[in-house]
């Protein structure tokens, strides 16, 4: 690792330590964003990790974001997955060649402006290509109308970077993808979730009613813009995976910090075989997810199809955070219950991880179909 790559890993121990756990508990109980300490974190670089140095960014590679993520995630699940999402924006600015869409880099990654992706609708999440939001053309550019729901950052978020339908009768190649301003006309935030967990991740739905878009706009078009949803899905599976781990470890931390101190049976607790080797099982899982994602994060520096590897670490996360999070509550007995403990907070993030960017039983499906392929 590099020593710029090294003092970001520090820094991001750093915030984690001083900004994310001490709050952590204060956010979930107040349900809303924590819109001033995101943007703490966002003055700090943390919105501008793989972002070009050129662009005032850290150019840093994708596997080292995958670490950051999982140290910051060790804080707490929820604040790290709204933070990168406005990261993710940024980089996405990057990558057009337009001026307008580069000019918002500047309010991105110093936290003037925020940012979120808006792919799943009411009745199209897994199914990415059953949206309806629909782009209509009209004199100049297009009408947008639809509804986006299950959207990070829908609570906070100035710039929406939308995938739409621009032609139902083709399927996934008429999707195209446009930069929404929630701040222009068209645009109403809706429903903000009340979930079990997980509130500073700030889910929701907004609605467009007929908003206008000009060809400036369009951030991508049909097919281009599919091919790079795809290309972000995966990038998002890897650094979901990351962040189980990070939950996972804070847990399994917690869990033997209690053990060694509680004594039962005249002995610390740690020393009874039964609680001992579920820990281990839950070490060995930590171990064999950061493989996963480290495999995926490889494959996506490396240019290559990251889809499988990706699936693959998302997949094992999905499975296995929340039955690693319970056994560490368990090993704590009652007290792994308490609020003071991050536990609670960790196991409904897992439980969100499991879903977000493609559920356990869609990367089941993805996975199976490239077995079944490899024998045809």
């Amino acid at each position: 690792m590099h020593k710029s790559q090294a003092d970001i890993i520090d820094r991001a121990k750093q915030l984690r330590e001083e900004l994310l756990e001490p709050n952590a508990s204060r956010w979930e109980s107040e349900q809303r964003q924590p819109v001033e300490d995101l943007r703490v974190a966002i003055s700090e670089g943390f919105a501008a990790l793989d972002l070009a140095p050129e662009l005032g960014g850290l150019g840093i590679s994708f596997t080292e974001k995958l670490r950051v993520c999982e140290e910051l995630a060790r804080g707490c699940f929820a604040f790290t997955f709204s933070l990168i999402n406005t990261g993710n924006i940024a980089a996405k600015m990057a990558e057009s060649h337009s001026p307008l869409h580069r000019n918002h880099i500047p309010a991105l990654i110093s936290g003037e402006i925020l940012g979120a992706t808006a792919l799943t609708e009411p009745g199209a999440g897994s199914d990415f290509a059953a949206i309806k939001t629909l782009a209509t053309e009209t004199r100049g550019g297009w009408l947008l109308n639809g509804t986006k729901a299950w959207i990070t950052n829908t609570e906070i978020a100035d710039l929406f970077v939308t995938y739409v339908q621009t032609d139902p009768a083709k399927g996934w190649k008429g999707i195209a993808c446009f930069v929404i301003d929630a701040r222009k006309e068209g645009f109403r935030r809706g429903e903000i979730y009340k979930l079990m967990g997980g509130s500073a991740i700030g889910a929701g739905e907004f609605h467009l009613e007929n908003y206008f878009v000009s060809e400036d706009d369009l951030l991508a078009p049909p097919i281009e813009a599919f091919k790079g949803a795809m290309e972000l899905i995966n990038g998002a599976r890897a650094y979901v995976a990351a962040m189980c781990c990070g939950v996972m470890q804070s847990s399994l931390d917690h869990a033997l910090a209690y053990g060694v101190e509680r004594e039962s049976f005249g002995r610390p607790v740690i020393d009874h075989q039964g609680l001992r080797w579920s820990l281990v099982d839950v070490a060995t899982d930590i171990e064999a997810l950061r493989a996963l994602t480290f495999q995926a994060g490889a494959y996506i520096d490396s240019g290559e199809d990251a889809c499988f590897p990706a699936a693959y670490a998302k997949k094992f996360a999905g499975r296995a955070a929340v039955p690693a999070i319970t056994a560490c509550i368990q090993a704590m007995g009652a007290n792994g219950l308490k609020r003071q403990f991050p536990l609670g907070r960790h196991l409904a993030c897992a439980k969100i991880a499991a879903y977000t960017d493609g559920s356990t039983e869609m990367m089941n499906e993805r996975i199976g179909a490239g077995l079944v392929s490899g024998f045809q």
